[in-house]
């Protein structure tokens, strides 16, 4: 299969249930709003080392938030039993602390819900409000005071939707993943929570070349570079560079949206050699995503 001149691998991204969580952040601009979510969001590319990954959804207009003020969604994704405390933390240490900021649950339809206890910051100056119809507490703080919930939803969403884009040489490969990006940021249930949503050394599980155990280690097997050194290399003839999209997402239909959008963005600059996808074999993830049924 071709898209835009691009040949597109037969194959499949292997991707992995995940429980997330939608935080909408407002604030008097959106500037600091934008900050607050950059700042609630760190260390949280992948749950490989990092407590859990996250990323800026989309931003909101002031009729999309509980507050009428200008905001920003992101999502938190990790285990169910590791929610309440990662949600908690990145309120607490990245939005409370934030000039102007305020933190309201993105999913109050959810069945599955926790509190924060955010309150207990107010060492009992704390008393509650109404904000929008919801629940909410008032905490006296420096610049005034800091309204927020502290309940919030969880719901169940897919990790490690993913493509690779592959060219002659490293500005080729580049230009089309950041072409990618472009068209994928800001679709309604996807975050991509890696620099600029691109991944530059891919990971596969598990490290057979030392004694001490190591949870990940570099993706061989797509390393160009590798490609006259091991029998098993994937890389196609002529490709030098390959760069990653990684996906987390609401539900599949959103997955399978992005991953369609970000390729045929990749393919149309017209600097791609070749689409492909990260997997495991299917011995991992119960989600198989396959690349020829994005275009079917």
């Amino acid at each position: 299969m071709e898209i835009n001149g691009t040949v597109i691998l037969d194959t499949f991204a292997e991707a992995f249930p995940i429980w997330i969580s939608r935080v909408i952040i407002t604030a008097a601009t959106p500037e600091w709003a934008y900050r607050a979510a950059v700042e609630a969001t760190g260390f949280a590319s992948s749950k490989i080392a990092c407590p859990c990954e996250a990323g800026i959804e989309r931003r909101l207009a002031p009729e999309e938030t509980p507050d009428g003020r200008t905001g920003i969604s992101i999502l938190i994704c990790t285990d169910k039993k590791n929610m309440k405390a990662n949600v908690a933390a990145r309120i607490s240490q990245g939005i409370l602390p934030a000039p102007t900021a305020s933190a309201f649950d993105g999913l109050p339809g959810a069945a599955s819900r926790f509190y924060t206890r955010m309150h207990y910051f107010g060492d009992q100056y704390e008393e509650r409000c109404m904000v929008g119809g919801r629940s909410c507490w008032k905490i006296p703080v420096m610049e005034g005071e800091y309204v927020g919930e502290e309940r919030f939803g969880t719901v169940r969403g897919i990790a490690g939707g993913n493509f690779l884009i592959m060219g002659k040489d490293q500005r080729s490969a580049l230009a089309g993943a950041e072409a990618a990006m472009e068209k994928i940021a800001g679709m309604p249930g996807i975050i991509t929570s890696f620099a600029g949503g691109i991944v530059g050394s891919g990971s596969k599980v598990g490290c057979k070349n030392y004694l001490f155990p190591m949870p990940a280690s570099t993706s061989h097997r797509w390393c160009p570079g590798l490609k006259d050194r091991i029998p098993d290399s994937l890389v196609p003839d002529g490709v030098t560079s390959i760069y990653e999209i990684v996906l987390n997402g609401i539900d599949e239909f959103s997955i399978k949206n992005a991953m369609r959008t970000g390729i045929e963005a990749a393919t149309a600059t017209g600097n791609v050699m070749y689409i492909g996808a990260s997997n495991f074999d299917g011995k991992l993830g119960q989600y198989r995503l396959s690349l020829y049924d994005l275009f079917r």
